[in-house]
């Protein structure tokens, strides 16, 4: 079994205990851990996440969010997906997120993640944050979804580093500051 297969399987297991679900042993902080992984080892997270889905034997109700394909149906809700790479090759890449920063914030993934009503043993796991990269900044994504979702644990999987202080994406990015979440693994 790879390193990667092993750490998979502990927060396989990680996510079904009490203390994770009730967010015990976290000093009134909020509930969110981060799953660091190496980036060549997106396929197997993402193998590890496609059977999580379909494991009905969990002893927790997983709710898989892909950022990156929230970012898609946003835009298609706003009818814009079809003229994204129209702007791109006549406006630039630069003005392209420009535009879709001003049109498409934290709020819009919110709208898209949230749920009701929360229940006991619930997990959300965001995926895609390299995907969704740069549309969307994971560090800033937590921040405005702590509000909404202070009653349920949730775990990023993150194509990167986290240091306690900072995430780092694919592990060469510029570090951004977040200091409210907890390394799992």
């Amino acid at each position: 079994m790879s390193h990667i297969e092993e750490r998979l399987d502990h927060v396989r297991t990680l996510i079904q205990e009490p203390e994770f679900l009730e967010g015990k042993g976290l000093s009134n902080e909020v509930n969110i851990r981060i799953f660091c992984y190496e980036p060549e080892d997106e396929m197997a997270v993402r193998h590890f996440v496609d059977q999580l889905e379909t494991d009905h034997s969990l002893s927790c109700r997983l709710k898989i969010c892909n950022l990156y394909q929230t970012f898609l149906s946003v835009c298609e809700d706003m009818d814009i997906i079809d003229a994204i790479p129209d702007m791109e090759v006549e406006d630039g890449s630069i003005f392209l997120l420009e535009q879709l920063h001003s049109a498409i914030g934290e709020g819009e993934f919110i709208d898209k993640i949230q749920y009701e009503p929360h229940e006991s043993g619930d997990v959300l796991m965001l995926t895609g944050v390299g995907e969704v990269f740069p549309f969307m900044r994971i560090h800033a994504l937590l921040e405005a979804l702590q509000p909404h979702f202070s009653d349920v644990p949730i775990l990023v999987m993150y194509p990167g580093e986290f240091d306690g202080r900072h995430v780092k994406l694919f592990n060469r990015l510029q570090p951004n500051d977040y200091y409210r979440a907890f390394n799992v693994v």
